[in-house]
């Protein structure tokens, strides 16, 4: 038994590419290591009462608060034990994991070799790491199998979905974005051969379809080509999906997507996050709702779908905002393209967000939360706070109760016109599209 202990909290339903890569730096550098994940299985406490080393991956909001709690569980089963957060939401709390004694060190960035560093008894670095890496194929001998992660659902059936990440780290500044206080605007391509070395080992283990992780897939557009070729000459029957900015899809158009829909790319996450000119420029988002509708109507020309993601509910969102919102959805047809927690999803604000010392913020932020890992912030509308918890609340009862998107959405729908004391107009009649494929865990963070 190793004692050396990676946990995994959550990534959205993929198998944890979060200690898969760096259980490859591990491997390679003759440092054997156990993994947990989890998502999907228990916390062991004997893998956590032999550790001198665990390593928490922390890569989004919902893992950091996971990946706390079983901080405290490794504290109580190995007090001795180094017990190192790593990931964008490692950083962006690095203060906090580090004076409350929940950390021992802190790793963000290009960080798999310093944290094979760290095993061997180095100090962290205290800032993100930029440096780039000679990448190993990630190792995901030790987690659990590929059928036990979301599967892509489409056209009524199932297939198993892997996760790749062909880039890292992204070239924009969107201020609501946890990426940017770590990456400053760079981004590093991982090399084809160990993407496609990873892809072939997933799809040997039953994927059917691939997942690009990538903050932005088209940050590098002819790395995204090559790799989408690579991809269709070595498995032709492969579908994948990306994430991709709403700016980029506008500015490489229908060649750039029709070569990627020839290769297999079925749809697309974007961040739309709202509708709003002013909201959009102050998240610094680099398109308007024309490009919305353009990047929609170029995936659709494509045969590729779009889902969009939201971030409905910020201190300049209004609530007529939020109605044009949830009516442009309806008028698009795009119901059963947005997850229902989409439509309830309230701006997250971190210790180093880009948002944190903004001049639109100000007025609004109120003093930080450490157990929630965010500032506390009021909309000048009460409207629209309370707006927020009643379809926070909607939505998760909804999704535990296993409601269909398109009832929720009608139920968010009611409850945002009576909180604007309006009757709700009659819906018109939507452009008819069949289901659209999608993965079968919820996109959030």
């Amino acid at each position: 038994m190793s004692d050396v202990l990676l946990i995994s909290c959550y990534e959205l339903g993929h198998r944890p590419h979060g200690v898969a890569l760096p259980m490859a730096f591990l491997e390679r550098a003759g440092v054997p290591a156990v993994a947990v994940d989890l998502a999907v299985e228990p916390f062991d406490d004997d893998k956590a009462r032999r550790a001198r080393f665990v390593g928490i991956s922390v890569p989004m909001h919902t893992a950091l608060r996971i990946g706390v709690a079983a901080a405290r569980r490794v504290r109580a089963c190995s007090p001795r034990a180094h017990v190192c957060f790593y990931g964008l939401y490692a950083q962006l709390n690095r203060e906090y994991l580090l004076d409350e004694g929940i950390a021992d060190s802190v790793l963000s960035g290009e960080l798999e070799e310093a944290l094979v560093a760290a095993v061997r008894g180095a100090v962290a670095p205290e800032r993100p790491i930029l440096a780039r890496l000679s990448f190993p194929a990630p190792s995901r001998a030790g987690l659990p199998r590929g059928e036990r992660y979301a599967r892509l659902l489409r056209d009524g059936g199932e297939a198993q979905a892997g996760y790749v990440e062909a880039s890292r780290g992204c070239r924009h500044l969107c201020r609501h974005c946890p990426i940017p206080p770590i990456y400053g605007g760079r981004f590093f391509v991982v090399p084809e051969r160990v993407v496609l070395q990873d892809v072939r080992a997933q799809v040997a283990a039953g994927a059917r379809h691939i997942t690009f992780g990538d903050p932005d897939f088209l940050n590098g557009p002819e790395h995204a080509r090559r790799i989408a070729r690579a991809l269709h000459a070595a498995f032709p029957e492969l579908t994948f999906d990306a994430t991709a900015k709403v700016e980029h899809l506008v500015r490489h158009g229908r060649p750039l997507i029709d070569e990627l829909a020839a290769c297999g790319l079925i749809f697309v996450v974007t961040a739309v996050e709202s509708l709003s000119p002013r909201v959009l420029e102050i998240l610094d988002k680099h398109h308007t709702r024309a490009d919305v509708d353009r990047a929609l109507e170029l995936l659709e020309g494509a045969g590729v779908a779009l889902r969009p993601s939201l971030v409905p509910f910020t201190p300049w969102e209004t609530l007529d905002g939020y109605l044009e919102i949830l009516e442009w959805i309806a008028a698009r047809g795009l119901v059963d393209s947005v997850d229902p927690v989409q439509v309830a999803i309230r701006l997250l604000v971190p210790h180093g967000s880009l948002l944190e010392t903004h001049a639109a913020m100000r007025p609004h932020l109120g003093s930080f939360v450490p157990e929630d890992f965010t500032y506390r912030w009021t909309h000048p509308d009460p409207r629209m706070d309370a707006l927020c918890a009643e379809v926070a609340a909607m939505v998760e009862r909804d999704t535990r109760a296993g409601r269909a998107a398109n009832a929720t959405f009608e139920r968010v729908r009611a409850a945002a016109f009576v909180a604007a004391s309006r009757t709700a107009p009659a819906r018109l009649a939507a452009k008819l599209r069949p289901p659209p494929p999608r993965l079968s865990e919820p996109w959030f963070c």
